[in-house]
């Protein structure tokens, strides 16, 4: 058996890749694993680790704000990219011969669905988020069924008929953390609360000025692990030696990306997460049960990661601030608000535990191995 796995590149089409392929392990399935997808030096890391083997194309992707250069390279992928990619990914899938192709969306998907219905090879999607990207809205057309992550009543534009309520697939080896390996993985003072930033793989910029800008404010209650993203984490060291009174810097802890390992001790030890609102990231932060404040990417197609934090503090797991109403002064006065009020924390995590859905990649494991069998 062959299972050709494909997405955009990102953490957020990897990780659930990654989830999926362990589970099938677990439950005893024997299959080939492939990934086809534009190359990415940070999902190549992960997919190797995990006995993916790769396989890249070139991948174009419409830009949808009006720039000069935008123009100039939405021409390039179209003229391009887009014909280069598609010729790849007809000959790979005709050269793996797959029997299954299980697409996590994304512009770097779109070449290798269209070669395998072509090729005739069955097509199974999984949706991320409450608002379908463009993507995978044209790539439903090809599937028979869509796992969705969030309800059936929230996500919009598939037909009922096609989706299957799974969860979005987390590594659940991220729910075996411990606090004593975060005390030694990130030298923990253990004196104050613990909170945990995370801007996803690339970092958040705006969330990394913010915090930068009331950094001692911040470690004066609390003690901080702060994900900056590997562009991003020289700047915020030095711009943190500049603020930072010398005697609260042990209570602050810059990484450029938490590995799997830190991330569980990191998730386990924190009493409150702040983050970016991606799919992965809402649950895998719930699957811990821990409180959160979400913050969106204001730019995110469809406003897809403003939908998910709303669902997310709808089922009373976290509390969302719009990066437009967004101050420094704001965000530590509700920090502390809430750590003020020990039951609203308290009820956030229960909630937390109640939205997530931690078994999701084994919902889905199984589904494509009866599918498989059929």
């Amino acid at each position: 058996m062959k299972i050709l796995f494909t997405g955009g590149g990102t953490a957020g089409h990897i990780f659930p890749i990654i989830a999926v392929v362990r589970e099938l392990r677990k439950i005893g399935f024997k299959a080939d694993f492939f990934y086809l997808g534009p190359k990415d030096e940070f999902g190549s890391v992960f997919l190797s680790q995990e006995g993916i083997k790769m396989k890249w194309i070139m991948a174009g992707k419409i830009r949808r704000y009006f720039a000069w250069q935008s123009f100039l390279q939405n021409i390039v992928d179209i003229l391009f990219k887009m014909p280069i990619g598609f010729f790849q990914s007809f000959f790979y899938v005709f050269l793996l011969a797959p029997d299954l192709i299980f697409s996590k969306g994304g512009y770097g998907s779109i070449s290798p669905v269209i070669a395998g219905q072509i090729l005739q090879v069955p097509v199974l999607l999984h949706e991320s988020d409450i608002s379908p990207g463009l993507a995978n809205r044209f790539l439903s057309k090809f599937t028979p069924k869509v796992f969705i992550s969030f309800p059936i009543n929230q996500t919009e534009y598939f037909s009922e008929k096609k989706m299957i309520f799974a969860g979005n697939p987390i590594r659940k080896e991220l729910l075996n953390g411990n606090k004593e390996k975060a005390k030694e993985l990130f030298r923990l003072s253990d004196e104050k609360p613990l909170l945990l930033i995370l801007g996803g793989s690339q970092g958040a910029q705006k969330i990394n000025d913010m915090i930068l800008s009331i950094l001692s404010g911040i470690l004066t209650d609390f003690e901080l692990i702060h994900q900056t993203g590997e562009k991003n984490i020289q700047q915020v060291k030095e711009e943190a030696k500049v603020v930072i009174n010398k005697d609260l810097e042990k209570y602050y802890h810059p990484i450029a990306f938490l590995t799997e390992v830190e991330l569980k001790h990191a998730l386990k030890a924190c009493w409150l997460v702040i983050s970016r609102a991606g799919s992965g990231s809402i649950f895998e932060i719930t699957a811990c049960q821990k409180p959160s404040i979400l913050i969106p990417l204001p730019t995110s197609a469809q406003d897809h990661q403003l939908k998910n934090a709303y669902s997310c503090e709808e089922a009373g797991a976290a509390l969302v601030l719009e990066e437009a109403n967004l101050t420094p002064h704001f965000f530590l006065e509700k920090l502390k608000y809430l750590f003020s009020q020990p039951e609203i924390l308290q009820k956030m995590s229960q909630r937390a535990k109640d939205f997530s859905r931690p078994e999701a990649g084994k919902i889905i494991a199984e589904y494509l191995v009866k599918y498989l069998r059929k």
